[in-house]
């Protein structure tokens, strides 16, 4: 189960970086605490990497990695990284991971999660979700716990995203840091666009009370108001990071 396990892993970290369906979700409290979450349906990932996981043996998988568990096992292979590539790790600490795979039907989805303090304090939870699964596949096991020299963890791709909570007024907003990096990624997206036509990321977020300003016209809200929902085209996104930026004012 273990070599099905990676080599799952192996051809979703491969893949994560094109993307297939993402659902970004935030419970938001009245204090400013809460649950974020990164949800990835890998679906089109089990389609395409088929030949490859069907040379493993046909299992079933549903289980969850605590992040804190695992930088804690592999503690000292860690420290042997550079210091920026710690860094990168030690950010996945409060962070879950619900992984279900079922080789039979198809299906693969990814759920990682935490709660946190302060929503200022959340970074972007793609980015972290990137990091998780090039550490978790290719890198354990190619050094099987030892001396990780050779490790690189990639996570650049150009953006910063912060969030804000203050009087009764939240944010998303993407910084483009390096404009450079952005345009490189989108074309090495050129050959798979066909492909991604259909991917999509989506945004889910609830507060803890009415929304009654919302920056995008894109995003549909439920019946209470409180929560809404903006989907964007995979494409898209990574086109223009900031078509996912949100101003949100609720009720007082």
């Amino acid at each position: 189960m273990k070599r099905f396990y990676f080599g799952v892993l192996t051809i979703a970290s491969t893949l994560l970086l094109v993307g297939c369906h993402f659902s970004e979700n935030l419970d938001l409290n009245e204090d400013g605490t809460g649950k974020i979450s990164i949800n990835f349906d890998g679906s089109e990932i089990m389609k395409m990497g088929g030949d490859k996981i069907s040379e493993e043996k046909k299992e079933e998988i549903d289980s969850v990695l605590v992040f804190k568990d695992f930088l804690e096992k592999n503690k000292d292979s860690i420290s042997k990284l550079p210091i920026d590539q710690q860094e990168k790790l030690q950010r996945l600490k409060d962070f879950k991971m619900h992984m279900i795979v079922n080789s039979e039907s198809g299906k693969m989805n990814m759920n990682m999660y935490k709660d946190f303090e302060n929503v200022s304090g959340l970074g972007d939870v793609l980015r972290d979700l990137k990091v998780a699964m090039a550490m978790t596949s290719k890198e354990l096991e190619k050094n099987k716990g030892q001396n990780p020299a050779g490790m690189t963890i990639s996570d650049n791709d150009g953006t910063r995203v912060t969030y804000s909570f203050n009087n009764n007024k939240f944010s998303r907003i993407t910084e483009i840091i390096d404009a450079e990096k952005v345009k490189k990624n989108v074309d090495s997206l050129e050959q798979m666009r066909m492909f991604l036509a259909s991917s999509k990321y989506k945004l889910k977020y609830s507060f803890p009370r009415k929304i009654v300003k919302m920056s995008s016209d894109k995003a549909t809200f439920s019946l209470d108001a409180k929560s809404f929902t903006l989907e964007v085209g995979f494409v898209e996104f990574m086109e223009n990071p900031k078509i996912l930026d949100v101003e949100v004012e609720l009720e007082k």
